[in-house]
């Protein structure tokens, strides 16, 4: 087994030990501040759940805000994670509104120069898609680190 190999095994088995998280969940139990480690269901490291996203935020006290965006709020543009389950689902699909879903519709000139291109109920339908896969597919972890130059670190 390389170095490398034996690094990412301690990483999941350390991840896999803390508590895991999942839809429905208490959001007021998580810190204020902090990293998630995130799971899909049937992804598997060897017999462990296998990490496929780490994640954190910038604002101060905003790590629950965040993870509200991601699993609760029907909002492709305020998390790339979202914008990402959607993507798959739609390339799944070999749904051509894809080039639309690309779209950052947050950005005032993309909202005036595209807007024409958004079918904001189509958009609704696949939010909820979007919530379903990640409810019934994602679970996480969460370490609370206070510094916010800790949590960007790289």
């Amino acid at each position: 087994m390389t170095i490398e190999n034996m690094i990412y095994a301690e990483i999941h088995k350390l991840f896999n030990s803390l508590q895991i998280y999942k839809f429905p969940f208490d959001v007021n139990v998580l810190p204020q501040n902090g990293i998630y480690i995130m799971f899909e269901t049937a992804e598997k490291f060897g017999n462990l759940d296998r990490i496929v996203r780490i994640g954190t935020h910038t604002g101060r006290n905003n790590f629950r805000n965040r993870l509200t965006e991601h699993y609760i709020n029907e909002n492709k543009n305020r998390s790339v994670f979202r914008k990402n389950i959607g993507r798959a689902l739609l390339n799944k699909d070999s749904d051509p509104y894809i080039k639309t879903w690309e779209i950052d519709f947050t950005d005032s000139e993309n909202k005036e120069v595209l807007g024409y291109l958004r079918n904001t109920e189509y958009e609704r339908i696949l939010e909820e898609r979007v919530s379903e896969y990640i409810h019934k597919n994602i679970t996480f972890t969460v370490i609370e680190i206070e510094n916010k130059q800790q949590r960007l670190a790289g």
